[in-house]
C-alpha cells in the first residue's frame, strides 16, 4: 500500500506542482479533491503502478471501457499492491478486465428488475413494507462488479428536485411502507444538504419508521464521512446505514476513522459483501473479513452471491463455495459475526437466504438436527403444545399484543399457506 500511495502522491505532486508534502497530505485528505482527481484513463493506472501493457491488451482495455468507464479514487488504488497488481483483490474490483465483453447467455441487463418494479422514476417497490430509492447515479468508484452496471457512466448524476420529490410522494401515499432505502449510485455523492433535505422529508412521513443508506463510501473514499456530515446524520433516530466491504484489505485505518464518525453518531452499521472469484471466495479471507468486521462494530449483514448482470461471469462462483464458506463461519466465529449468504433472485424475485441445512429429519414429537462439527443431536418436541390459533381478531386474543385492524396486510407466498386466516392450500405461478 505504502509503495502505491507514494507513487500516487508523487504523480499528482509533479502533475499540480504541489511540491509542499504537507500541502499534498491535506489535499489527499480532502474528499473532493480525490474526485477531482479520479483515475480514469489506463496510462494513468500504467504510471501509477509503474507498469507497462502491450498495445494489444491496450486496445481490448480500451474497448472494455468504451462500453463499461472506470473511476478509481487516488486512495482505493493506493491500496493495491504494485508489485503484484494483477492478483491483488483491490486492483480486481476496480481496474477493468477485458472479460466483461464476455456476455454469457445468462446474463441480464437488469437481472434484479428493478425498472419492472419502478412504478415511479427512482422507486423500486418490490417487497410490501419497503421501498429502494435511487437518489444518487454518482459513485466514488465504478466497482467492476456493480449489479447496476447499466447505469455506469450516466451522465445524470443528481436527479432533478422535481423526480426526488415524485419519489418522497411516493412514500407518503404508500402507507404500506415502513422502510426506505436510500441507494443510488451513492447517496452520500450527494451535497451534505441536499442530502440532508431528503432524510427531513422522508422523517415527516409518519408510517415510515426506519431509513438506510448504502454507500461505499467508507470503503473506496473514507475521507467522504467528515465530522460534519456525521454531525448532520446524528439527528436521525431510525438511520441506519449499510457499507459494502469485500476484503479484509480495505479495513484500513482511514476506514475505520470513517466508520467510527458514524458509530459514534450513534448510527448503527451493517456490512453487504458479494462473493467474487479469485477475490475473497476463500473461507480463511472471508472469516478474517466478518471478524474484522465486528471489530470495527460493523454488522456482517449479507454475502451476495454475484449477480447475472452483463459482464459479470468471471466473477461468479458456484453457490456450493458460498456454502462452504458459510460452513466455516456457523460455530466457528462469533454468530453475530455471521451474514446471511442471500441469492437476489433472477428476474425480480429477492433475496432467497441459501445455508448449509442444519435440520437433519423430524418425526411427529422429535426433530434431528446437526451442529458444525457433525454432532447429530435430538430436540424432543413438547407433548402439550397448542398453538394460539389466529383469526386475526386481536380483542379477543389472549397475547398481549392488540394490533390496529391497518396492521393486518393481505399474506403472499407460503405464509399464506401457513396462516390460520386464510383458506388457500395451493400456490399457483401467475404464467
Amino acid at each position: 500500500m505504502l509503495q502505491s500511495m507514494q507513487s500516487i502522491q508523487f504523480l499528482y505532486s509533479n502533475q499540480k506542482g504541489e511540491e509542499n508534502s504537507y500541502k499534498l497530505h491535506q489535499s489527499w485528505q480532502d474528499w473532493k479533491w480525490q474526485l477531482a482527481n479520479t483515475i480514469k484513463t489506463v496510462e494513468e493506472i500504467e504510471k501509477i503502478l509503474h507498469t507497462t501493457f502491450d498495445e494489444k491488451k491496450k486496445k481490448a482495455l480500451q474497448m472494455t471501457l468504451d462500453r463499461f468507464p472506470m473511476a478509481i479514487t487516488p486512495y482505493y488504488l493506493s491500496l493495491v499492491d504494485a508489485s503484484d497488481y494483477e492478483n491483488d483483490p483491490v486492483f480486481k474490483q476496480a481496474f477493468p478486465d477485458v472479460r466483461e465483453l464476455d456476455i454469457a447467455s445468462a446474463d441480464m441487463l437488469d437481472p434484479l428488475a428493478e425498472d419492472h418494479d419502478s412504478p415511479v422514476d427512482g422507486i423500486t417497490h418490490r417487497y410490501p413494507d419497503r421501498v429502494l430509492f435511487h437518489v444518487s447515479n454518482s459513485c466514488a468508484m465504478y466497482c467492476r462488479h456493480c449489479t447496476r452496471k447499466r447505469k455506469v457512466g450516466d451522465k445524470d448524476f443528481i436527479p432533478s428536485k422535481d423526480k426526488i420529490m415524485k419519489g418522497i410522494e411516493y412514500i407518503k401515499v404508500h402507507k404500506e411502507v415502513r422502510d426506505v432505502l436510500l441507494s443510488g449510485g451513492d447517496p452520500f455523492m450527494l451535497p451534505d444538504d441536499m442530502l440532508i433535505d431528503i432524510l427531513d422529508e422522508i422523517s415527516k412521513i409518519e408510517h415510515v419508521e426506519v431509513m438506510r443508506i448504502g454507500t461505499r463510501t467508507p470503503v473506496v473514499l473514507p475521507y467522504r464521512i467528515t465530522e460534519e456530515l456525521a454531525t448532520k446524520l446524528s439527528k436521525y433516530d431510525n438511520l441506519w446505514i449499510n457499507t459494502h466491504f469485500n476484503h479484509p484489505k480495505e479495513l484500513t485505518k482511514e476506514a475505520r476513522v470513517a466508520v467510527n464518525r458514524l458509530v459514534k453518531a450513534g448510527i448503527p452499521m451493517g456490512n453487504q459483501s458479494v462473493l467474487l472469484a479469485d477475490v475473497n471466495d476463500c473461507p480463511r479471507i472471508m472469516k478474517k473479513l466478518v471478524q474484522k468486521l465486528v471489530q470495527f462494530r460493523v454488522r456482517p449483514y449479507y454475502i451476495y452471491q454475484c449477480d447475472l448482470s452483463e459482464g459479470l461471469e468471471h466473477f461468479r462462483t458456484c453457490i456450493g463455495k458460498g456454502i462452504e464458506i458459510m460452513e466455516s463461519l456457523r460455530g466457528h466465529t462469533s454468530g453475530f459475526a455471521i451474514p446471511t449468504y442471500v441469492v437476489d433472485a433472477p428476474g425480480g424475485g429477492g433475496k432467497i437466504p441459501v445455508m448449509p441445512n442444519y435440520l437433519i429429519s423430524w418425526s411427529t414429537n422429535k426433530v434431528i438436527l446437526r451442529n458444525y462439527e457433525g454432532v447429530i443431536t435430538t430436540y424432543q418436541e413438547p407433548s402439550k403444545y397448542e398453538h394460539t390459533k389466529c383469526d386475526l381478531k386481536c380483542n379477543n386474543c389472549n397475547l398481549h399484543l392488540k394490533l390496529d385492524k391497518s396492521d393486518n396486510n393481505e399474506v403472499i407466498g407460503i405464509e399464506k399457506l401457513l396462516c390460520d386466516y386464510d383458506e388457500t392450500i395451493t400456490l399457483k405461478p401467475a404464467e
